[in-house]
């Protein structure tokens, strides 16, 4: 029945039925980080909970390649208009963290279900031990709000109003929250309709072929995608900047391999799951969404035509040791997983960097900040907690352009709420928000800039939590000559003298009239900075995205009263020498690896490897304790001999201990 022009009239039906959900949802939510910054999604799924269609221009981009089917089957019974949600990170592994409410609604057709509608919203806090709910401090689930999981919201059209007394009895603001679901069942309602319509458009068997037709044409196109790139074995790691309190590194690996039309994505090697909140509960899915979200955006870069459903999925295998940082075990802390996805990000987009160098970018920022302010509102005495804004980064150097400033290519997706909307639901002055000179990566093509934000507050113990800070370390890497960008930065009371750099910590107490100034981090520079046509770099020196200084230093430019002086240029550039290194990761990262080599990672892996998992993340730890003076694998061993000598209760290799686990 489905040719090419008719698969592809269902494929826009489709796309507009998700678009007119993500419309419903954005008009009538009531949190500002919902109908302002707009993280949330929503989907329609075919019979088995595989997504088919998601929006695009609405709502966060992370799940196109989404399944429910594993939390559809934790709920019995479904009738007419039953919508089932949870939010428990460990069951049914379709919510990520407790404050993404997943909901899910079967689509009835003849006494039959043809299809699903579904999608989450990310609520303001969910109660637990920080406003927010999120935070790096933080150690295990519980610690972390209420967690719901999956069952019936809706029993046939009607909200089960003791699951919402239950939520509002839990969460710091109950009033968002609630009208935030109801929103997004409206959502999943006017999918409902628009499926319905599909089926007697096209007929109840033509709509549910036609479904499997577009999951299997986005899976061909992805498959077309790998054929395009070369055989062969890549490896790539990235870093976030602290694991925990304890602020130490935590390492991202992969091994990605190609083979023709199908790809493996190892990540053996990744830490294991850490004492804090930055795990990712993929549940040890194979294809877990959260682990592709980087394959999503390659495949996206080389063909912008492609689908975008759960059928891009099946050409990967993803690899996660089970007690790794991207496969924890309950009840370890996940709140802050979409820090460490960030850096997934990265290391996924480094390993096809090195696959196919011509067509990729440089590293983006990687540092999607989300900024809470838990305040009293001294014109009503009433507590305010809100998102105020993303501080998100810059986008890497692309092949053929600049980065993107401010909006960094895979945390482009949140939206800025303007100044005006949050000065009025909040009491904050905002002093700055704009783009952060000198921050962009130097390169033929620049890294896209950073954007800082500061702002004052007025009342006393106004409670801060800026989520997903990192790259105050290790900084968003260039390529083929390109350097890294700036790092990101969060101070209170910037030039006063009661200034304090907070580096990546991302919670604050301030009192009135302190200011909180963030930075992210930029994008990473693409391609030799001194072949830079010397009249971009005037360009970017009279739109204040480049000081001279760096015009001289980073490009080789000279510039007299803001005209290049082409003679002096020539001279400077004559001495240049080029980089022939594929990356460039800044003089942070290479120092720490001068002592942290592979040979000692893998050193580190193979020791952690043969603990049980609850011995694993302390073990790390006091290894790094003990590693000053040391390096290389050598030093690895000798910090685990003084850390077994010190804990005789350390547990030795031995095959009771999975069956202890």
């Amino acid at each position: 029945m489905f040719d090419r022009t008719n698969l592809q009239v269902l494929a826009n039906h489709a796309r507009a039925a998700a678009e007119n959900m993500a419309h419903t949802l954005h008009r009538t939510a009531h949190s500002a980080f919902v109908k302002e910054t707009q993280d949330f999604t929503v989907m329609l799924m075919d019979r088995s909970g595989a997504t088919f269609a998601v929006p695009m221009e609405l709502g966060a981009t992370w799940y196109p390649g989404l399944s429910y089917h594993r939390a559809i089957a934790m709920v019995d019974d479904y009738r007419p208009g039953d919508v089932a949600f949870t939010n428990d990170p460990y069951s049914g592994h379709v919510a990520t963290h407790a404050p993404d409410t997943h909901l899910w609604k079967p689509v009835f057709v003849d006494d039959e279900i043809v299809a699903w509608t579904g999608g989450h919203i990310h609520n303001t806090d969910m109660g637990g031990a920080v406003p927010a709910s999120l935070s790096r401090a933080l150690t295990e689930i519980h610690q972390e709000g209420i967690r719901f999981p999956p069952m019936k919201l809706v029993r046939e059209g009607v909200f089960d109003e003791m699951i919402l007394r239950i939520m509002s009895t839990n969460v710091r603001k109950p009033d968002l929250n609630i009208g935030d679901i109801k929103a997004l069942v409206g959502a999943l309602n006017t999918g409902e309709r628009k499926i319905q319509a599909m089926v007697r458009k096209f007929g109840k068997a033509g709509f549910i072929e036609g479904v499997s037709a577009l999951l299997d044409q986005a899976e061909a196109q992805a498959r077309d995608v790998l054929l395009s790139m070369p055989d062969g074995t890549w490896e790539f790691c990235d870093y976030a900047d602290e694991d925990s309190v304890e602020a130490n590194p935590c390492r991202l690996k992969l091994t990605l391999t190609i083979r023709g039309d199908e790809a493996v994505l190892d990540f053996t090697g990744s830490d294991p799951q850490l004492g804090s909140s930055l795990n990712v509960p993929s549940g040890g899915d194979p294809r877990h969404t959260m682990l592709l979200v980087g394959v999503y955006y390659v495949l996206y870069t080389l063909n912008p035509k492609i689908l975008l459903n759960t059928g891009l999925t099946r050409p990967f295998t993803c690899i996660t040791p089970r007690g790794s940082v991207l496969n924890p075990v309950h009840p370890a802390a996940v709140g802050m997983r979409s820090l460490t996805c960030a850096r997934l990000r990265s290391v996924i987009f480094g390993a096809f960097s090195q696959a196919v160098p011509e067509r990729l970018p440089a590293a983006p920022a990687g540092n999607n900040c989300i900024v809470n302010v838990m305040t009293t509102d001294e014109r009503t005495s009433r507590t305010v907690i809100t998102a105020v804004n993303p501080v998100v980064g810059g986008g890497g150097a692309m092949p053929h352009r600049d980065g993107t400033n401010g909006s960094g290519a895979d945390a482009a997706y949140l939206k800025n709420t303007p100044i005006e909307i949050t000065e009025t639901e909040t009491p904050v002055e905002f002093l700055k928000y704009g783009l952060a000179r000198d921050s962009g990566g130097a390169g033929r093509w620049r890294g896209g800039l950073a954007t800082e934000m500061a702002f004052r507050v007025f009342a006393p113990d106004s409670r801060i939590t800026a989520r997903n800070r990192d790259r105050s370390f290790f900084r968003p890497w260039g390529v083929l000559g390109g350097r890294a960008s700036g790092l990101s930065d969060m101070v209170v009371n910037p030039g006063t003298e009661h200034e304090r750099r907070l580096g990546n910590i991302d919670t604050a107490v301030l009192q009135p009239g302190d200011v909180l100034e963030i930075r992210s981090a930029g994008g990473g520079g693409r391609g030799d900075p001194f072949q830079r046509e010397p009249w971009r770099v005037a360009q970017d020196v009279r739109r204040g995205y480049l000081s001279q200084a760096a015009a001289e230093r980073d490009y080789g430019v000279v510039l007299r009263e803001g005209e290049v002086d082409e003679q002096a240029t020539a001279q400077l550039r004559a001495r240049h020498k080029p980089s022939t290194a594929h990356f460039h990761f800044g003089p942070e990262r290479d120092g720490y690896e001068a002592q942290w080599t592979p040979a000692a990672y893998d050193r580190l892996t193979a020791i952690l490897g043969d603990l049980p998992i609850y011995w694993r993340f302390f073990t790390k730890t006091e290894i790094f304790r003990r590693m000053k003076g040391r390096s290389g694998s050598e030093g690895v061993q000798a910090a685990f001999d003084a850390v077994c000598e010190r804990f005789p209760e350390l547990p030795r290799p031995g095959p009771v201990r999975e069956a202890a686990e």
